[in-house]
């Protein structure tokens, strides 16, 4: 757990590398108590750090640089206001939407691109055959 003062001096360019080396190890990190600059650093640092697929929830306007930061925003209406909604690319009324949002439209989304390569493969293959065979013959 990583509050708001201590992420400050964490977010340095010398100690962030540490920080990143100890948040691997653990089996979750929480930061509390942080800055919406903060948020959006933290995301930031493992996007580009870790090259990693970062999914940020948001419900309020505090998260809004958080969400667009992400690969994934989602926004979650709630009584702070809309802002985190029109920011993200997918919205739900209620958080326990985001279960099947991650459950069941990422693997569906997945096995969707793995499809899509095949096809791309196959296709590509099947062309530089027949312009192979049409060498032959020119």
């Amino acid at each position: 757990m990583v509050d708001g003062f201590t992420l400050t001096f964490a977010l340095d360019k010398q100690v962030a590398k540490e920080l990143l080396a100890l948040c691997e190890r653990c089996p979750s990190v929480i930061c509390c108590r942080v800055s919406p600059l903060q948020k959006a650093d933290v995301v930031s640092l493992v996007k580009t750090q870790l090259k990693r697929v970062t999914l940020s929830i948001g419900d309020g306007a505090n998260d809004v640089s958080m969400i667009q930061i992400a690969n994934v925003g989602v926004g979650i209406a709630g009584k702070e206001g809309s802002q985190a909604v029109r920011a993200a690319d997918y919205s739900f009324a209620e958080f326990k939407s985001l279960q099947r949002l991650l459950a069941v439209h990422g693997r569906y989304s997945y096995l969707r691109m793995v499809d899509l390569i095949f096809f791309s493969f196959y296709k590509n293959i099947a062309f530089i055959v027949v312009c192979f065979w049409f060498g032959f013959y020119r």
